[in-house]
């Protein structure tokens, strides 16, 4: 079931959403090699919390931390720990959903840490390329398969993969809604966009195959290949004319 949002609910879903960039945002300025996932994990929990938010994935389902911090062939879903340190040349996905006045806000984005390697680089910004001509589709009337192929036709033009593990989704009052959103398609197919419709759009893009496999954990996706894996992510707003990103 899809849910349609009001002009009012768009407001506090912006706010959200507001926090959460701002929440990468003020990370961004503190990372460094060094610096353990946990710690990114409590600086991205105080500052939620500091800002009278919640951060949604603590204890969802079991998840045990406030972020997902997802390092280079780490697809999604990486669980922060002490143990895992940031080095030289590692590229970091971290992941955010905060919850404000009861509306979900969810967004991330692929830090490099220290000097990266050129195709290490590349990698991550084509993800940022197949991110914003995805988002570039969205309007009333459009197709999710729209959204899809406008990832996909990017991505293998430039020898990467798309992940299908995992996909956007609807988000509002709750964490995950309907629809879901391939980041894999064929444009013209599909359910249309209307006006008022709320979802993430969150590519993940692969140096080899598309393939994953999940942990022990029950929640770190990583590349089947062990190859670098990229990922941003912005919550929308289907307007009148066209969309806008409440991630910033």
């Amino acid at each position: 079931m899809i849910t349609i949002k009001t002009k009012e609910e768009i407001e506090l879903m912006r706010k959200s959403g507001h926090l959460a960039a701002e929440t990468l945002n003020y990370l961004e300025k503190l990372l460094k090699p060094g610096m353990s996932t946990l710690e990114v994990n409590n600086i991205c929990h105080d500052f939620i919390i500091s800002h009278g938010a919640i951060p949604a994935p603590l204890n969802y389902k079991g998840f045990p931390k406030s972020v997902c911090t997802s390092i280079n062939q780490v697809v999604c879903h990486g669980i922060p720990t002490e143990k895992v340190k940031l080095k030289e040349g590692d590229i970091l996905n971290v992941d955010v959903t905060t919850i404000l006045g009861g509306y979900y806000g969810d967004t991330n984005k692929t830090f490099f840490i220290g000097k990266v390697k050129p195709e290490i680089i590349q990698l991550v910004n084509v993800t940022r390329e197949c991110l914003d001509l995805a988002i570039a589709e969205v309007k009333p009337g459009a197709r999710l398969g729209d959204i899809g192929a406008a990832i996909q036709e990017h991505a293998e033009k430039h020898g990467y993969s798309v992940v299908r593990d995992f996909c956007g989704h609807g988000i509002g009052k709750n964490f995950h809604e309907d629809p879901q959103i391939l980041h894999f398609g064929k444009r013209g197919t599909g359910m249309a966009l209307k006006e008022g419709m709320t979802f993430t759009i969150e590519p993940m893009i692969n140096m080899g195959t598309y393939k994953c496999r999940v942990l022990e954990d029950g929640w770190t996706a990583v590349t089947l290949d062990g190859k670098h894996s990229a990922q941003f992510e912005h919550t929308l707003a289907v307007t009148s004319d066209g969309v806008e990103i409440l991630t910033l």
